[in-house]
């Protein structure tokens, strides 16, 4: 079976790649997980948009480590609007996917949900909240966020 991968696969590939795989295994693992697509002449033409996509969260080097890390230094204003009740308690809860899109929204560069350290685990109360951002084994940012009530 030929898949085209949307997501890094541990010892088959990174998002772009063009694979052979067996039938099962692609059917029941890698496509309702959304790790990759069906390989048509269509898909094909997406592998691109997705090879771009995916570079623009990479860290290339060191110092554009630390060039990321200064942007995220300095970012202000980072929120995430959750459902509450009536006590601050979340519906739900706060994940590295969530603290992503509210950088973004922000107007921080996209980042890599991967990449975020929550230590307490999912966060499940409003409040300031600070995580660590791993941009390189040897550079981690420090993340100041708050969770609000929509």
């Amino acid at each position: 079976m030929k898949l085209i991968l949307t997501a890094a696969v541990d010892n088959l590939g990174v998002p772009g790649d063009i694979v052979e795989v067996k039938a099962g295994y692609g059917r029941n693992y890698l496509l309702p997980r959304g790790l990759a697509i069906t390989a048509t002449k269509g898909a094909e033409a997406q592998v691109e948009n997705i090879r771009r996509a995916q570079q623009d969260k990479v860290i290339r080097d060191l110092d554009h480590a630390h060039e990321v890390k200064g942007e995220i230094d300095r970012l202000q204003g980072v929120t995430v609007k959750v459902r509450t009740s009536d006590k601050g308690k979340l519906f739900g809860s706060i994940n590295a996917a969530d603290i992503a899109a509210a950088v973004k929204a922000a107007g921080g560069r996209e980042l890599d949900k991967r990449t975020i350290v929550l230590s307490q685990g999912d966060i499940k109360a409003t409040g300031s909240y600070n995580v660590d951002v791993k941009l390189h084994p040897q550079v981690v940012a420090s993340l100041n966020f708050k969770v609000v009530a929509k």
